[in-house]
């Protein structure tokens, strides 16, 4: 390799890394390797394992192909590309700065007149046509891998153009939910106050088919008001804009009187029993926004227990957290459908007791509203039995007074 343009090196070693002969080294800024050195003492320390398994792979298969190694020249590291061949205890080992070198060498070394490479040259000829077919398909491989990087570029940037699309027109809906709910709040209330007026200043005059058609007046338009009030919460919501007033809170006081006025509400129709531990500590709350929380799930429970049936609200401590629990036992909520329970505008296939319409934002108002406050919610139910939902709430610590 004395006359050859390309930069390498090729010696004939044996499996333990010992040089037998250096057969050609265009490498001046390596310096010299002689007859008796080790290529370990030449390879960097932490390449020094995968020299061994390179040495082995030649020696039991007769030949490596593209290994890369870190060498020591002049204090500094330089990465080499390996190969080799082997057959009837002759090994040569082959490093060069790229494969095109690699190449280059072997063809320089089927025209050289060595009793070792002869030995070798079908060794050496296979070697070179495996080379080429390696080289090959990582061209073809390399070539894919590029086109599918630039269409994958492509699609990420057309997906940003989309997502940002999608955030903007988010933003346009939730604009437009907040001032049609805020323009169809003042006359759904005239609606459903007048309806209340007619119904109680003319009820001596009116028939009963005229009496019917005010009470679906009244009730339509309070439902439509309590989708308006739930529109204009989403829409505050979904705009990043629920902002809570947090205060001291006893919980189990604002409970109790919670639970008070739906006892009221329902009458006979149902037992709402309330459990509160004793010497609960406050919580850090926005009390409308919890009171709207408590609300909405003994609503829920009312509305889907059969008339006479009890309803358990239980209040306790639990670690660093106030657990509130609200237990009915009514329809129970399908397996398939408690993934989807905390959605906006999703509904369960369960009916209400009384037919009343759902809009199907009260739950994901309440997810919301327990996630600003760092709490957690989740319900446990069975088809037929009845469904429990779960409330965390994070304590304030009491601090004893200092003696």
């Amino acid at each position: 390799m004395t006359d050859t343009k390309s930069s390498g090196l090729v010696v004939l070693c044996q499996p333990d890394g010992a040089i037998r002969q250096v057969l050609g080294n265009n490498f001046p800024e390596i310096g010299t390797l002689e007859p008796g050195d080790s290529f370990f003492d030449w390879v960097d320390i932490g390449s020094r394992e995968k020299l061994r398994n390179l040495l082995a792979e030649v020696h039991l298969a007769n030949s490596a192909y593209d290994w890369e190694l870190n060498v020591s020249a002049h204090g500094q590291l330089t990465t080499l590309h390996f190969s080799g061949v082997a057959k009837d205890g002759n090994m040569i080992i082959i490093a060069a700065k790229n494969r095109s070198d690699i190449f280059k060498i072997y063809d320089e070394l089927m025209r050289i007149n060595n009793e070792y490479v002869n030995a070798l040259r079908a060794a050496i000829k296979e070697q070179i046509q495996l080379a080429k077919e390696l080289d090959q398909r990582d061209s073809s491989i390399y070539d894919q891998l590029s086109r599918l990087n630039n269409e994958l570029s492509v699609l990420q940037r057309e997906l940003t153009k989309k997502n940002f699309e999608l955030e903007r027109l988010n933003q346009l809906k939730n604009q437009f939910l907040g001032m049609a709910a805020h323009d169809l709040r003042s006359p759904l209330s005239a609606i459903m106050t007048y309806s209340e007026f007619l119904a109680q200043e003319t009820a001596p005059l009116l028939n009963a088919e005229q009496k019917e058609f005010l009470e679906i007046i009244n009730t339509s338009s309070q439902f439509m008001r309590g989708l308006i009030e739930d529109l204009l919460d989403v829409s505050a919501i979904e705009a990043g804009q629920l902002s809570l007033y947090l205060q001291t809170t006893q919980l189990e006081t604002l409970l109790s009187r919670t639970v008070k006025l739906h006892q009221a509400l329902a009458g006979q129709q149902h037992k709402i029993s309330l459990t509160c531990a004793s010497q609960l500590p406050p919580a850090n709350l926005d009390r409308a926004k919890i009171e709207q929380v408590i609300n909405n799930l003994i609503s829920n429970a009312v509305k889907y227990s059969p008339t006479g049936s009890e309803i358990h609200i239980h209040l306790q401590q639990a670690g660093q957290t106030l657990l509130l629990t609200v237990q009915d036992h009514g329809q129970g909520i399908a397996a398939e459908e408690m993934n989807k329970l905390f959605k906006v505008f999703s509904k369960a296939s369960s009916r209400t007791t009384t037919g009343e319409k759902s809009t199907g934002l009260g739950l994901a108002i309440v997810y919301k509203i327990i996630q600003g406050h760092q709490g957690k919610i989740w319900a446990e139910s069975t088809l037929s039995q009845g469904t429990t939902f779960y409330v965390t709430l994070p304590c304030i610590e009491v601090k004893e007074p200092a003696e």
